[in-house]
């Protein structure tokens, strides 16, 4: 489903992707990994579980558990593509990419034109799935572990040697570039709740030095 299906629930576990506008490389052009990261530094911020992701050069696939802040997950997700459009942008300026930018903004409609709107950075929706079972979950992470292993990226190997993406965690036990939260541990944990949290370095952070 995308996001012009709102999302029930203020709350829950969710597989999140979204995608580059024209399926553009735009993380990898503008080495943006972090900007993701960033992104879910300020949801953890927020008491929302980081459980799982893949940052692929052109989208990203997330599983993530909403804690109930009392703002819609569609709003969540849609104020984070905003944050990230604008930081993908400013950095497309400082590589002097003209040529992408004017092709950016040729993209933007003129409904978006008339409310400001000067880049289309993403695809509009983004695709959501519910995700009520250890079965389901196991299987998202799976799909998301795989794609830099499978067909036109074949960027790695192995899932667990891709730099960015929680693989290699649940394939080692041993956090990556960006530390998550194990899906079993939410099983304690009550979304519904709004819930203020403080974290440790390691699980906020993960590989910090990694991430620049």
């Amino acid at each position: 489903m995308s996001t012009k299906s709102k999302i029930p629930n203020n709350d829950g576990v969710y597989f999140i992707t979204f995608t580059c506008h024209k399926w553009l490389p735009l993380f990898e052009i503008t080495k943006g990994y972090n900007i993701v990261y960033n992104w879910f530094d300020h949801l953890k911020t927020k008491g929302h579980y980081i459980i799982g992701y893949v940052i692929m050069p052109n989208h990203v696939h997330a599983l993530i558990g909403f804690a109930n802040s009392k703002t819609s997950i569609n709003t969540i997700v849609g104020n984070g593509k905003r944050f990230m459009a604008y930081e993908i942008i400013k950095r497309l300026a400082d590589q002097n990419e003209v040529n992408l930018l004017e092709e950016l903004s040729h993209r933007v409609s003129k409904r978006d034109e008339r409310r400001g709107k000067l880049h289309e950075v993403f695809e509009e929706s983004f695709d959501w799935k519910e995700c009520l079972s250890d079965k389901f979950i196991d299987q998202k992470l799976d799909y998301m572990h795989d794609n830099p292993c499978r067909g036109v990226w074949n960027l790695v190997e192995s899932p667990a040697d891709y730099q960015h993406s929680s693989a290699k965690f649940y394939l080692t036990g041993e956090q990556g570039v960006y530390g998550v939260t194990n899906y079993g541990e939410l099983k304690d944990i009550d979304l519904s709740k709004s819930v203020n949290r403080e974290f440790t370095n390691a699980e906020s952070r993960g590989g910090d030095s990694a991430r620049k």
